[in-house]
């Protein structure tokens, strides 16, 4: 069942925000100012929107403040806030001082996340992880893992982090990580091969 919330506070950014991912803020409007401070005072979550080329996405993440960064003397902030849960907008309102919506939380479905999927998501994320940081990630790091947490580490580009938030199922989510983890090492091999022939003899080649 979806839980439904009226007069939520909605901060339409060119961002897309993910469960779990932490996600730097520098607060300068004033609309936004007084947002934050409401949500600081009563320790409520705010929502990040994509506003994207084709408008605000309908479906965007809940946020909590983690903590305050920096107070600056005219009321501007920075500060670090976490993804919790998505959201849809079901409409938006312009009574507040700043922008705000009726929501509702949404839910995954009743499937269970299926062992071999989440095995093929977090290989591929740690083969990722490995190639990119040279650091090896533990198993039993892995293990806590889902989908949204593996994803909220690695820089994908909006259109796929928005195409995760859509996504009701973890089973739909792991089996798209695995293919933008596996994209994304083709092309960290794709560029070491190419530097390598560039230093060898000043030309890449292809084929």
């Amino acid at each position: 069942m979806a839980d439904e919330v009226t007069d939520f506070p909605l901060f339409p950014l060119a961002l897309v925000a993910l469960p779990g991912e932490l996600v730097p803020l520098h607060i300068f409007e004033e609309r936004y100012k007084t947002m934050m401070g409401e949500c600081l005072e009563a320790g409520t979550e705010f929502g990040i929107v994509w506003m994207a080329d084709d408008g605000l996405k309908e479906i965007g993440c809940a946020c909590a403040i983690e903590r305050v960064l920096e107070r600056m003397d005219d009321g501007r902030m920075n500060l670090l806030a976490r993804g919790t849960r998505p959201f849809r907008v079901l409409e938006r309102q312009a009574h507040l001082p700043y922008p705000a919506g009726i929501v509702e939380f949404v839910h995954d479905g009743v499937d269970e996340p299926d062992p071999t999927l989440a095995g093929d998501a977090r290989a591929a994320y740690a083969d990722l992880v490995k190639r990119a940081t040279d650091r090896e990630p533990e198993d039993a790091e892995l293990e806590e893992m889902g989908a949204y947490d593996m994803a909220a580490t690695v820089d994908f580009g909006l259109d796929a982090k928005q195409g995760l938030l859509d996504l009701r199922s973890e089973n739909a989510r792991l089996k798209l990580v695995t293919r933008l983890f596996r994209a994304a090492t083709k092309r960290l091999d794709f560029v070491d091969r190419a530097q390598a022939r560039a230093r060898s003899n000043g030309k890449v080649r292809f084929g």
